[in-house]
């Protein structure tokens, strides 16, 4: 069985095709997902999609590259949110210094305002960290934030991960791995133990190599689980089985019914 630890399938994207994407995944043994929110006006679709698809965990969150939408106020219904409609974690939140992202200085304040509701709710969180990793890093531990959770998309470097895991996180393991070219991030998953990654898709984006301009689906999850397995010199299995465990010890509510 595959977990795909962060897709985006409340976007309109799969409006069209998420019953049957759904059959097509199961067959083919992805078997739960892992669905953050990225914008305040999702959160209730998200819910309410949530509750018609039982194998969707849920998180909630600001995500920091659509701050031009968001408000302060909005942070404090997250909360709220998050008890009362099936939360798992806080996300997808952090800090983004791609170039065009919004001012830095405010994403670091949303990201730290998220940190403080995850903290009281004692919640893992989901965090989206591009060119920023000791940026977040700075955060969480002035935050004092200690519930762990999963770097998304990790690309750092293998002291960077090696902190992040200190702090109790794992490191989110997409298509980047299968290029040719991502020789650094190929090396650093080589070198990480077996409990500090899970698989994740990022669909509708990030698509694996030889699948670029394609739409991106969790049914590229057995994919990224091979290109692991010949990374580590480890079985598709191992890996899948490895995983799931991270997951399960990463959010505790996994497996709770929770709506």
């Amino acid at each position: 069985m595959f977990i795909d630890s962060h897709c985006h399938l409340d976007f309109n994207v799969f409006d069209v095709q998420r019953d049957e994407l759904m059959s097509r995944c199961y067959e083919r043994g992805v078997a739960e997902f892992l669905v953050p929110a990225t914008e305040f006006h999702r959160w209730s679709r998200l819910a309410t999609l949530a509750k018609q698809y039982s194998s969707w965990r849920v998180a909630y969150g600001l995500h920091p590259y659509f701050l031009t939408s968001a408000t302060l106020d909005q942070i404090e219904c997250l909360g709220d949110q998050c008890e009362h409609y099936g939360a798992i974690a806080v996300g997808e939140i952090g800090i983004d210094c791609w170039p065009g992202a919004f001012e830095i200085k405010v994403q670091m304040d949303y990201f730290r305002r998220q940190l403080q509701v995850a903290k009281a709710l004692s919640l893992p969180i989901i965090v989206h960290a591009r060119k920023s990793y000791d940026l977040v890093l700075k955060c969480l531990r002035e935050t004092g934030f200690k519930s762990g959770g999963v770097i998304h998309a990790f690309n750092g470097s293998l002291v960077q991960a090696e902190r992040f895991v200190d702090l109790g996180f794992v490191l989110g393991v997409g298509g980047t791995i299968t290029y040719p070219r991502a020789q650094k991030a190929q090396r650093v998953l080589a070198a990480l133990h077996h409990s500090a990654f899970v698989l994740e898709t990022d669909s509708p984006d990030m698509p694996l190599s030889g699948f670029q301009g394609q739409l991106n689906t969790p049914l590229s999850i057995p994919l990224v689980a091979q290109s692991v397995a010949e990374i580590r010199g480890e079985s598709v299995e191992q890996v899948a089985a490895q995983t799931y465990d991270n997951l399960l010890r990463v959010f505790p509510k996994w497996n709770e019914v929770l709506f």
